[in-house]
């Protein structure tokens, strides 16, 4: 197994532990959301650097195309239900999340079977980075006025990014759906 395949096995073994640190009554509040932060931030980095290591090393395999994309959706789901629980987040915008990605992968399943590759466009990144940035700060919870003002910020960003990114993978791929056989 190589080192971008190591790093995203790393990314799947510390979703559990982000969820034990910020499910469980252990560890006091602000000190728990804090090694959550610390957690899924540092499994965030993991995608980040897996990707970039896959490229520049020419180490992309079948293995890592599969758990890559399962081990991002993994963390973010994780992450995004955690804050419905916890009373952070509002339900409707996980549901928007999770309804874009479960779109886009059965999209992007179709397109394979047609022999289609759908790249990763800077929409998705953007969407990604926005999420994972509106999950750490929404996982400190800090009560303040303002911070509550740029938590609603990131969440419409966020949303706004999931849905673009959404349509811009559909539009500029819509072939995959006119394709008959």
């Amino acid at each position: 197994m190589n080192l971008a395949n190591k790093l995203t096995f790393l990314r799947i073994i510390l979703i559990p532990v982000f969820l034990i640190v910020l499910l469980t009554e252990w560890i006091p509040d602000p000190q728990k959301r804090i090694f959550a932060v610390i957690i899924f931030a540092l499994a965030s980095l993991t995608d980040m650097l897996d990707g970039y290591i896959a490229r520049s090393r020419n180490l992309i395999t079948n293995l890592g195309k599969f758990l890559d994309p399962l081990a991002d959706k993994l963390l973010v789901t994780s992450a995004l239900v955690s804050l419905v629980e916890l009373g952070d987040l509002p339900a409707w915008v996980v549901i928007i999340i999770l309804s874009r990605e479960l779109a886009i992968t059965g999209f992007r399943t179709v397109a394979v079977s047609e022999g289609i590759v759908i790249a990763a466009s800077w929409w998705g990144k953007i969407k990604t980075i926005s999420q994972m940035f509106m999950i750490m700060v929404f996982l400190l919870n800090i009560s303040l006025p303002i911070f509550d003002v740029f938590e609603t910020v990131l969440m419409w960003m966020a949303v706004i990014f999931t849905i673009i990114s959404g349509v811009d993978y559909i539009v500029k791929n819509k072939r995959v759906l006119s394709t008959q056989k």
